[in-house]
């Protein structure tokens, strides 16, 4: 597309801070996954527990994003983004503040509360950064976009694992890790509210058609009633198929994001407050970075902006990655250590970028301009749905079971077969799901 330069300045004001946004976002979404382990240390938790509060928080965003696509794609992005931003902010703090203040007496309870009420605000965050781009994206672009979605996620793993690891190294106290992110999330609802516009002509610039199907003119002002958002959603058997496929990332996505702290800590002796940890955050933004550029590159370049071949081999990567992850090479050694975190790495990139390519691309595409959020809370709903079952589920399984199958042995691991085991099938799930819509791509027919 032929874009002035003043407009595409204008575009990076707009996405940039939708993106970092959240990144801040997922730095109060994720940062339970870094203090999980040590909050059932200090209250007598296992695992099976811990994944409670993992579960009520993973359900509640997955019925919350689905609710919400409706409602942002009524309301605009932008009022959605400041709506999650300031909430999930206001949460963070209530929970930084209920440690700080020792009122812990019923822990599973309160903790799985407040939790899932953050995750609630927390998913008005991938919906309106989808909503928002739809106007300022062309169809051809968003390949690319989804490069950006993915550079968005690993930056918030970034802030999450890395800066929040190292805030409970260097704090006297761990309550930190939660007002982090309150205050960041605050600044950052100051900074959408004078920068964010919903569409190119909210900011002073022709909104123009993004090849989507969707009327460049009356997209925003003329929302479709619930009845055609949803008739978008279920009676499009792609999206229907894209959502079984959500499903499955979901699984892979927390099934290894949700445990890597223990798997570090258990499997290869690894601790939070070591430099080497330090470097996984790291790990995952450079590998989710590359993953969601070379995603939305092969996207747009070699499949003519046909997103289920590509996803279809990510889906394959992730196989190798986790099934390398099993194997716990050099488990006990400074050598296997720098090796398991290069290989989270390696598979955050390949999960990150079919995350980004579905739910950040593929959303637009089959929802259009009024239905993106909708389409885009679909998918991203479907996908927590499945994490759930990583908490309790997995949790007990690792639980009872260990990483290798001998925890009731005493056994240090010697494996993650266990682990890698419950998840790699959804991986394979995927991929054939991809094959069933491989020649997939939008079109205005479509809509």
């Amino acid at each position: 597309m032929d874009y002035s330069r003043e407009f595409r300045t204008r575009r990076i004001l707009n996405w940039f801070p939708l993106g970092l946004t959240y990144a801040t976002m997922y730095m109060g979404r994720y940062n339970f996954n870094v203090v999980k382990n040590d909050i059932g240390a200090w209250y007598h938790l296992d695992k099976a527990q811990m994944g409670l509060i993992a579960t009520a928080g993973f359900w509640t965003y997955g019925l919350s994003v689905a609710l919400n696509g409706p409602l942002a794609d009524r309301i605009g992005g932008r009022k959605a983004i400041l709506v999650g931003a300031l909430g999930a902010a206001l949460l963070n703090l209530l929970i930084g503040l209920m440690f700080l203040g020792g009122h812990t007496t019923q822990i599973l309870v309160s903790m799985s509360l407040l939790w899932s009420i953050n995750m609630y605000f927390q998913s008005f965050g991938a919906l309106s950064v989808v909503k928002v781009n739809s106007t300022w994206f062309h169809v051809h672009e968003r390949g690319v976009f989804g490069g950006i979605f993915g550079i968005m996620i690993s930056s918030g793993y970034f802030l999450a694992t890395t800066i929040g690891a190292w805030l409970l190294a260097t704090s006297r106290s761990w309550t930190v890790i939660w007002f982090v992110p309150a205050a960041a999330m605050g600044a950052m609802f100051l900074v959408d509210f004078f920068l964010v516009r919903n569409r190119p002509s909210h900011a002073g610039y022709p909104d123009f058609d993004t090849g989507d199907g969707s009327n460049a003119h009356h997209a925003e002002d003329a929302p479709l009633p619930l009845s055609a958002l949803v008739k978008k959603v279920f009676h499009n058997p792609i999206v229907v198929s894209l959502i079984f496929a959500e499903f499955c990332t979901g699984f892979v996505r927390q099934g290894v994001m949700l445990y890597f702290t223990e798997y570090l800590a258990e499997v290869y002796d690894l601790s939070k407050k070591t430099h080497l940890f330090w470097w996984t955050g790291v790990a995952f933004m450079f590998g989710g970075i590359f993953g969601g550029l070379l995603c939305g590159w092969m996207s747009d370049r070699l499949f003519q902006s046909r997103r289920p071949p590509v996803a279809f081999w990510f889906y394959l990567a992730q196989v190798i990655m986790l099934a390398m992850l099993g194997m716990a090479w050099g488990r006990g050694t400074h050598g296997g250590q720098v090796w398991a975190v290069v290989l989270l790495g390696l598979t955050a990139m390949f999960i990150f970028g079919v995350h980004g390519m579905l739910s950040g691309t593929a959303s637009m595409d089959f929802g259009g301009r009024k239905a993106a959020a909708t389409v885009a809370g679909t998918l991203d709903g479907i996908q927590y749905i499945g994490s759930g079952l990583t908490g309790f589920g997995l949790g007990w399984i690792l639980k009872t079971y260990g990483w290798d199958g001998t925890a009731t042995l005493g056994h240090a691991p010697t494996n993650a077969w266990v682990w890698v085991g419950c998840i790699l099938p959804f991986s394979l799930v995927g991929a054939f799901i991809m094959t069933r819509i491989w020649n997939a791509k939008p079109s205005a027919a479509a809509h």
